[in-house]
């Protein structure tokens, strides 16, 4: 969705220094090498580009995210970024960063904290919650934090690992 600025980066564990996606550490990994614990973050800065795509790709015209004014009279300090735009970042985390390319995404739960605005800066992170070895499916507990670091979203992702 635009060309927005993306700053990645994966950790194995506490004891490694943070890897940029281009390190591979968790694109290309098997069911088997993931751990309890395991992480991943990046970070999306949200444009008006992606606003337009979305509004473009869902169809949803709803004032709230397309009119500066109607915003502001509902309290809010500009227009609201789509929910469902900021829940978009969780599959590019499944489905990039963990667990990967190998990434089979069966559900996404996502709860909706605070609003985002154009311009705001997200970190986007995950943690392997539990593993489910009959499914060879990861349970992702994921945050995402606005530039002030705070929690705007949360979601628990199911994803198996082909």
């Amino acid at each position: 969705m635009g060309n927005a600025p993306i700053i990645d980066k994966t950790r194995q564990d506490k004891t490694r220094q943070d890897k940029t996606r281009q390190d591979k550490t968790t694109c290309c990994l098997e069911y088997d090498d993931f751990h309890i614990g395991q992480e991943a973050v990046f970070i999306r800065c949200i444009t008006e580009d992606m606003m337009t795509s979305f509004r473009e790709l869902s169809g949803d015209t709803n004032p709230l995210h397309t009119d500066e004014d109607f915003a502001r009279t509902k309290g809010y300090v500009s227009r609201v970024v789509y929910g469902m735009l900021t829940a978009s970042l969780y599959s590019c985390l499944a489905g990039v960063y963990l667990p990967g390319r190998n990434c089979l995404l069966h559900s996404v739960h996502a709860d909706f904290l605070r609003p985002v605005f154009v311009g705001d800066v997200l970190t986007v992170s995950g943690q392997v919650a539990e593993k489910r070895d009959t499914f060879r499916q990861l349970i992702i507990r994921a945050v995402i934090r606005n530039q002030d670091g705070v929690k705007v979203s949360r979601a628990k992702i199911e994803a198996g690992v082909l």
